[in-house]
């Protein structure tokens, strides 16, 4: 399905160094802002209070967390689950306050404004547990990038394995470095949409490098650049439907989702738009500069006898 084609290519190789250029400096940029200012992690990584109430009616979670907020806790993190009835609260750690102090504080502000609240259970989250969380969210990060690589090496070659690895890691540092440059929190659902923008710039990734495959068996007599710009163009609509539609999907959840999603699809508009930048002018470029020719996928097979095409059949010794 294509809503327009582009009749000639578009030369998006020329201007590779340039914006290539521009990624350095961005990425350099995002790594400044995480060694200096850092992430602003979340109760599931630093530790806190989990507190579960119910209420006789369907809760209204904006005036839930304005309550919670005027006692004084930053970061507040409230949201339903189950019912509407069920509101889940995680309050941040604080010094020379206990679990116990924080779960009374706040049950007495919501009995005050609803006399029907119930506490059904709190629990401490220990920072011992927070930083298992860190650890493993880690290993998972490292697994999906070393699947990627393995994956791609094998479905084309490993220079184009290295090419949209290092593309990837682009968009993941530069999600990261925004995250610590505006002190957004950092949660378990934001590293579920970083691993997910990973996955996703992969399949743009991958389309064009299917692209490319398939231009250098068609057409024989195209140098290496036109054949990538060739590809990309060829697959702008393709990109330009699904992601869009993607975009859409996401920024309703920023728009309309509370702040339960905020920042789930703020890290993955920040991963879709560097996505499509990444497959294009980074992956696609850095694959060229390490040299694939058309020997690296296409394998030339050995002529048989009697080959018409063989300039030597039929010769007489």
């Amino acid at each position: 399905m294509e809503f327009f084609r582009i009749r000639r290519d578009i030369p998006f190789m020329r201007n590779a160094l340039v914006f290539n250029v521009i990624s350095f400096v961005t990425f350099a940029a995002a790594v400044f802002f995480l060694v200096t200012r850092g992430l602003h992690l979340s109760v599931e990584f630093t530790g806190g209070t989990v507190m579960e109430v119910g209420y006789s009616q369907p809760a209204d979670v904006e005036k839930v967390r304005g309550t919670v907020a005027g006692l004084g806790f930053a970061d507040v993190q409230v949201q339903t689950f189950g019912t509407s009835r069920d509101v889940l609260i995680r309050l941040p750690a604080q010094k020379g306050v206990s679990s116990a102090q924080q779960s009374e504080k706040v049950l007495g502000a919501l009995k005050a404004q609803d006399p029907g609240v119930t506490l059904r259970r709190t629990e401490f989250v220990g920072p011992q547990v927070g930083e298992e969380l860190a650890t493993d969210g880690l290993k998972a990060l490292a697994m999906v990038i070393a699947g990627i690589m393995i994956y791609l090496a094998v479905r084309f070659e490993w220079k184009f394995a290295v090419a949209a690895i290092i593309a990837n890691l682009h968009d993941v540092i530069i999600i990261l470095g925004f995250f610590a440059f505006f002190q957004w929190e950092f949660s378990l659902a934001v590293l579920a949409a970083v691993l997910a923008v990973l996955g996703y710039s992969v399949n743009e990734s991958v389309v064009i490098f299917d692209r490319i495959r398939e231009n250098f068996r068609r057409y024989r007599k195209m140098d290496t650049v036109a054949i990538i710009d060739n590809a990309i163009t060829s697959t702008i609509s393709r990109t330009i439907i699904t992601h869009g539609s993607t975009q859409v999907m996401v920024l309703s959840m920023l728009l309309f989702g509370g702040p339960t999603l905020h920042y789930f699809a703020m890290a993955l508009t920040i991963g879709i738009l560097f996505g499509i930048y990444s497959s294009v002018f980074v992956a696609a470029a850095i694959a060229m500069w390490l040299g694939i020719k058309r020997e690296d996928l296409v394998k030339s097979q050995p002529r048989k006898e009697g080959d018409p095409n063989d300039p030597n059949a039929g010769a007489a010794v």
